[in-house]
């Protein structure tokens, strides 16, 4: 049997910024990549940035544009099987949504780690990726997404290595002296709230960093992929060494450790290959 590692995310894009690379490292290595994403994303942006709750927000056709997007993104990653749970977006902590019938976040854990333990056993990966207890920033469908998932793993006879995806403090330092010289820099970090040092891990509790920069232009192309969502962040803008310089490293930190590793790899499958 060939070996697997399986993602599990919660919007259409989210797979792209923090996984892109090494899934499609993994793909181009022969391995099995399985991308399951929670919601439906209804709640993001419409064509033009178009907001929630703006004129011109059909929550219904962003799904649908979203569907086809990810449909995209996850061709340019090489991702073997594609699982839409298909919750409803539960939009920002705090908003209305979160409350509604079928949003993720007001799913019962339990059910949602069911339908995604199915998944697993189909799958038997070597390796599962998601958020932390946090969702990594906050969002509420993150924070699902990350307590399903531990649900369904604790279910497991023989639970896979567990890895959340990271930032090291050392990276986003950089980018936050990077960012210092840009006067919308600032701006962003208000409107959307992400500010990457204090989201970010000691650079000790890194277990895997990955250099993704020989397949930059699939990631590239994936983000592109979700126009709707992307296509005026300033990462696409990039030329291309700048571009490798911000996106040419993915980090991840152990959470569920079955063969007792220790160290730092390069490798989301190490011990097991």
């Amino acid at each position: 049997m060939g070996l697997t590692v399986l993602a599990v995310h919660a919007h259409p894009d989210d797979e792209v910024m923090a996984t892109g690379g090494a899934l499609r490292l993994l793909a181009d290595q022969g391995v099995r990549t399985v991308l399951v994403t929670c919601t439906d994303g209804r709640y993001g942006d419409a064509p033009g940035g178009i907001k929630p709750g703006e004129a011109g927000h059909d929550p219904d056709a962003v799904a649908a544009l979203r569907a086809r997007e990810l449909d995209a993104a996850a061709a340019a990653l090489g991702i073997a099987r594609l699982v839409r749970l298909g919750y409803q977006d539960s939009g920002m902590m705090g908003w209305d949504h979160n409350d509604e019938p079928g949003a993720f976040w007001s799913t019962r854990v339990d059910e949602a780690a069911d339908r995604l333990g199915a998944i697993l056993r189909e799958e038997a990966p070597q390796v599962v990726v998601t958020y932390n207890e946090i969702g990594f920033y906050g969002h509420p469908d993150h924070i699902q997404a990350h307590r399903a998932t531990r649900a369904a793993l604790a279910a497991l006879a023989a639970p896979p290595t567990l890895y959340y995806n990271a930032l090291p403090r050392s990276a986003a330092e950089r980018w936050r002296e990077q960012e210092a010289g840009d006067p919308d820099a600032a701006a962003r970090e208000g409107e959307d709230g992400f500010d990457p040092v204090a989201l970010a891990v000691p650079d000790e509790e890194i277990a895997v960093a990955i250099d993704v920069r020989g397949v930059l232009a699939a990631k590239r192309a994936a983000m592109a992929a979700h126009a709707s969502q992307l296509a005026d962040t300033p990462w696409l803008a990039l030329a291309d060494d700048a571009f490798a310089a911000a996106m040419g490293q993915e980090w991840f930190v152990r959470a569920g450790n079955p063969l007792g590793l220790t160290g730092v790899s390069s490798d989301l499958l190490v011990g097991y290959r």
